[in-house]
């Protein structure tokens, strides 16, 4: 009996050393055939993320696959009649004290309470804006749109409208330059806010030195990175250097080269006329969206003026541009003569050269067989 109990022991104990074995070797062929799929899924992975990283820099599709995503893309609404629409960066220039802060707090004004600035048209919805105000003061602020004789009686903005001015008590960080932090708060700015339309008054203090091209390029990548990250409409504005007040404004005449302008998706300018000092006039001077509806022959006419506490721009019609710009002297004459010519030799035809220098072709046509 003891002798059948010791040999049913000895075939237990090998039939469980045969089941462990056997075990173990399917586990090590489930952990091989395991390590062999981990293996092929990771090189399949690297494989995909090389595919995707070589891909990333462009998108290539059919033209008529890119006019198909065309049509399911909003059409951009106008935030400012033909000078400024929907998710463009647009950079407003003129020289100082010509009223451009005065005309971007009145569009700011206009969006956030969804009515339209007369005679101009608006097609967006009221929503948030908000305003960076790095020219003026709180008090000179309170001032333009307050009653001269009474503090208490002011214009009353709509709660959508948001100005933001440098805290006076704050110490900048002295690891980060100036302009990469200031270009970090605008962004914090922009998500405490959920706001869609911004408008910077100006871009002088977001890059040192806006005059040079080499640092314009930087600056207006940042712009434009905040554009297309957050969908956003940015209203920049911007200072003109000194300029020949009787030459007509072109994209030359802002302040930064041409660099700025060559990548804003659009721009338009203030003039002064030298016909009646309280008026200015709008000049459309590059535009996607549109056409060019004011150009040197049909600007916008405008008077500074205060209605109800309301420091704005008022219209007053449409001109030429010739009709506002300084009177010519014999010197300065003779002057644009000299140029004329010397834009010929540098193969500019008649029509480029009169653009360039405010007077008609037939002029320069004139000023070149005359000599």
């Amino acid at each position: 009996m003891l002798e059948e109990n010791k040999d049913g022991l000895q075939e237990t104990t090998q039939e469980v050393k045969e089941e462990t074995h056997c075990e173990n070797i399917e586990h090590s062929q489930i952990d091989n055939e395991s390590i062999k799929l981990t293996e092929q899924t990771v090189e399949e992975e690297v494989s995909i993320n090389e595919t995707t990283v070589n891909k990333e820099l462009f998108i290539v599709k059919s033209t008529n696959e890119w006019i198909e995503q065309g049509k399911k893309t909003p059409i951009p609404r106008i935030l400012f009649d033909k000078f400024w629409f929907e998710n463009e960066l647009c950079i407003l220039f003129a020289d100082t004290n010509l009223g451009k802060s005065i005309l971007a707090v009145q569009i700011g004004n206009s969006i956030s309470k969804g009515q339209a600035i007369p005679d101009f048209a608006l097609g967006a919805t009221k929503q948030k804006v908000v305003y960076f105000d790095f020219e003026l003061s709180t008090k000179q602020f309170q001032i333009r749109y307050c009653d001269e004789w009474s503090s208490q009686d002011c214009y009353t903005f709509d709660e959508n409208f948001v100005r933001i001015e440098f805290n006076p008590n704050m110490e900048l960080p002295k690891k980060i330059k100036f302009e990469d932090y200031l270009i970090q708060e605008l962004e914090k700015v922009i998500i405490d806010t959920e706001s869609k339309i911004v408008i910077v008054d100006n871009i002088t203090y977001l890059k040192d030195g806006t005059e040079k091209a080499n640092d314009a390029l930087p600056l207006m990548k940042k712009l434009k990175a905040l554009k297309h990250k957050y969908d956003l409409s940015i209203l920049a504005l911007a200072h003109t250097p000194k300029r020949d007040l009787s030459k007509p404004l072109i994209k030359n005449d802002l302040q930064g080269s041409k660099m700025l302008m060559n990548l804003c998706d659009s721009s338009f300018a203030i003039g002064e006329s030298h016909a009646d000092k309280d008026l200015r006039y709008l000049k459309q001077i590059k535009q996607r969206n549109c056409e060019q509806a004011y150009n040197a022959d049909n600007v916008v006419i405008c008077e500074v003026d205060k209605l109800d506490n309301f420091l704005q721009f008022k219209f007053m019609g449409y001109g030429r541009e010739l009709e506002h710009l300084k009177p010519q002297s014999n010197a300065d004459k003779i002057k644009k003569k000299q140029e004329a010519a010397t834009l010929k030799t540098q193969g500019k035809s008649n029509c480029e050269i009169g653009r360039q220098l405010g007077v008609s072709e037939k002029t320069v046509r004139n000023w070149l067989n005359s000599k």
